[in-house]
């Protein structure tokens, strides 16, 4: 299945005010993993994250999704194969209503409004929120704008699903539920985040970035326990590999 692979080779990105995000990123993804990016706060995890989907273009090396390297004239094809779900869900939502949000896409497409008012309700029922879809964006919570954020690229059938910081202002039993519904899926999964017990339950893979550049690549459980690399990485253990802090255990 070579539609749900992302190749990066040597890629390299620097902002209009000369700030580095990108600095020589090299990896291969294959179908059906799940893969987590953590680094503290920028390191290049949401520069990454928008390359991806080809908000953000590479001024050097080499980005392929699937077939099609990530250029200008394969924009199309590229955001059809990557679903992105954003940090804030904000910058998702804009319709009147979770059903025009969902459907948006679709329509867009040309998609018949039959066969649209199926896959919006198939995507919320996913998700666990087909009882919004006439509510307004602005009205939910923020785990149920999560979801429905989520149910929006999921409309989609994108092969690869990449997330920002997904747990992120979520209450304890929101964030518990978020995990609970991505282990469920089977699409090739990336997700940036600094929930790092997040991405020890979820992905086997871990990527460390720092300043740019790819520090470390390899499984999730053997690198969260390198304490070096971790406090290298501004990051911490996870709070489940870190022990009793009163038994010592």
């Amino acid at each position: 299945m070579s539609h749900h692979i992302v190749e990066a080779k040597n890629l390299h990105y620097t902002y209009p005010d000369g700030t580095v995000g990108l600095n020589g990123v090299s990896f291969l993804i294959t179908h059906g993993e799940s893969v987590a990016l953590v680094g503290e706060n920028g390191a290049g995890k949401s520069t990454l994250l928008l390359h991806l989907n080809g908000y953000l273009l590479s001024n050097h090396g080499e980005l392929r999704i699937g077939e099609y390297p990530v250029t200008s004239k394969n924009l199309k094809s590229v955001r059809r194969s990557v679903g992105m779900v954003f940090q804030d869900p904000d910058d998702q939502l804009f319709m009147p209503t979770v059903f025009d949000d969902v459907a948006f896409g679709l329509l867009n497409l040309g998609v018949p409004e039959a066969e649209v008012e199926h896959k919006v309700i198939q995507a919320l029922e996913i998700v666990g929120v087909p009882h919004l879809q006439k509510r307004p964006p602005y009205k939910l919570s923020g785990g149920e704008k999560r979801s429905v954020a989520i149910a929006t690229v999921l409309v989609m059938s994108p092969d690869i699903l990449v997330m920002d910081e997904p747990t992120s202002s979520l209450d304890p039993k929101s964030r518990s539920r978020l995990i609970a519904l991505l282990k469920t899926f089977k699409h090739t999964k990336i997700i940036a985040t600094h929930d790092l017990d997040m991405a020890l339950d979820l992905c086997e893979r871990t990527i460390v970035l720092h300043h740019g550049q790819i520090t470390a690549d390899g499984q999730t459980r053997f690198l969260f326990q390198d304490e070096h690399l971790l406090l290298q990485s501004g990051l911490e253990k996870p709070l489940k590999m870190q022990g009793c802090p009163i038994c010592s255990r």
